[in-house]
């Protein structure tokens, strides 16, 4: 998804401009976004207290829903400004590290409310088209809902919570970039591409099924970006 996004940007950056470009010129800003986010595999440990045993699973996901807005200040070349977004994804398949035992209709889910604060460094030109680049760190509050998957070793067929439902809040940070096409002096068409990543959460404290992962996506957007 990298790799497209940013050969859309190549050819659009080959296109004349059409009209004025959009220069550098400071001032405030807000944007809105929508787009998918690709949450990559993530392995979680869970420590059942009552069995006294520890797991290791391996987790996939179906592609999520990507949304947030942001508020900052344009300095002519570089952009600061604060984050708020929301990812959600569903749990496809759930696969246990120690025997690589599939369990059966996985049912669970993860989100995660970010707030961040970016910097983003915009590459002016002659065109209506300006590449920008750059990251961001804060914090988000994982979602872990509870997920139940289907045992069917030994020949018998046991439906198990395998983690419990619980939140968490982490450091988080993310890096990535985009184009921006000035559809006018105040109002451009953004499209976006963020690798998201969080330090490990801990779900589950104060009872018998604890469960650590770290949440990594990438996210591909499109959104609008107003001027002051």
């Amino acid at each position: 998804m990298k790799t497209g996004l940013f050969a859309v940007a190549l050819i659009i950056l080959m296109i004349p401009a059409v009209c004025a470009g959009a220069g550098a010129r400071p001032g405030g800003y807000m944007s809105g976004f929508i787009g998918a986010t690709i949450p990559a595999d993530s392995n979680v440990t869970t420590d059942d207290f009552v069995l006294n045993s520890t797991f290791q699973d391996r987790v996939e996901f179906d592609p999520g829903l990507n949304l947030g807005v942001t508020g900052g200040y344009d300095f002519g070349y570089l952009r600061m400004e604060g984050e708020l977004s929301y990812k959600h994804s569903n749990m496809k398949e759930i696969v246990d590290r120690s025997d690589d035992f599939h369990f059966r209709s996985v049912d669970g889910d993860i989100a995660a409310m970010a707030f961040m604060f970016n910097s983003f460094a915009d590459l002016h030109n002659n065109s209506i088209v300006t590449p920008y680049f750059g990251g961001g760190i804060g914090f988000a509050t994982l979602y872990l809902g509870d997920t139940f998957g289907t045992d069917t070793r030994g020949g018998i067929t046991t439906r198990s919570l395998l983690y419990l439902g619980d939140s968490d809040t982490v450091f988080a940070y993310q890096i990535g970039g985009g184009v921006a096409i000035a559809l006018n002096p105040e109002l451009s068409l953004d499209f976006g591409y963020r690798y998201f990543g969080t330090d490990t959460g801990r779900f589950g404290d104060n009872f018998d099924l604890i469960s650590r992962l770290k949440f990594e996506s990438h996210n591909a957007t499109v959104g609008f970006r107003f001027r002051f």
